[in-house]
């Protein structure tokens, strides 16, 4: 699959329904860095008028994971990848549009050579941020993917 913002969003539409529903879209997607939206609406609402944090971490999740499918789909090699672990920080409420990005492709590319070199499995923590539309901050979640080499 060549990774666009519309292919991984069909992708999103066939694979993950829960999210693409609730409003989770691609925006880009580069080497190093993946960027995901979702605007505050009543599908996706919590009973404190904003943002169920659920969502927001469907969206962040989708930043990291895009890059780790980027990045194995560029080695050629036939790799597992999973979420292990996740943590959340929620700083303000989320309404308007959230930007969720992840910057860490370098990371990523880096922890699928060790793990080919190796033959072991690794684990890698990723974090997106997710900004409002006025750029302050509202959440950051991170990640803890593993990574392993099929036989």
């Amino acid at each position: 699959m060549k990774f666009t913002p519309s292919k991984l969003n069909a992708f999103m539409f066939f694979k993950l329904p829960s999210a693409y529903w609730s409003g989770v879209r691609v925006k880009a997607i580069q080497p190093e860095q993946c960027s995901v939206t979702v605007k505050y609406k009543w599908f996706n609402q919590n009973p404190f008028r904003s943002m169920y944090f659920a969502v927001q971490a469907m969206a962040a999740e989708f930043t990291t994971g895009a890059l780790v499918m980027y990045q194995i789909q560029k080695s050629g090699k036939s790799i597992s990848m999973l979420v292990a672990q996740n943590k959340a920080l929620f700083t303000k409420k989320a309404t308007g549009r959230i930007t969720f990005t992840c910057t860490e492709g370098n990371r990523i590319k880096e922890t699928i050579e060790k793990a080919i070199a190796t033959k072991e499995g690794q684990t890698v923590w990723l974090t997106s941020k997710g900004v409002n539309e006025k750029g302050e901050q509202v959440s950051e979640m991170q990640f803890e993917w593993t990574i392993k080499v099929r036989n």
